[in-house]
């Protein structure tokens, strides 16, 4: 893998976050079956990948979708 690829977990991560579930815990079952990892750690690693220029050229939809809710929160504070 090049410095330039994202690793198969974080692509797998923007991937999860590219659908839409029913509720909250849809996905956190997902990610604790898909991903082996608990809902914060995903929370915590999709965020560290949305400031990721890698991330934002593999999935540019998701991305900018997840960054543009993320602004709201933090100017809603």
């Amino acid at each position: 893998m090049s410095d330039q690829e994202l690793s198969p977990r974080d692509r797998a991560v923007l991937d999860l976050a590219s659908r839409s579930w029913p509720g909250p815990g849809a996905r956190d079952r997902a990610v604790r079956e898909r991903l082996g990892m608990s809902p914060t750690a995903y929370l915590q690693l999709l965020n560290a990948l949305l400031d990721d220029p890698r991330a934002a050229a593999y999935a540019p939809v998701t991305v900018n979708r997840l960054r543009a809710s993320r602004e709201q929160r933090r100017s809603e504070r």
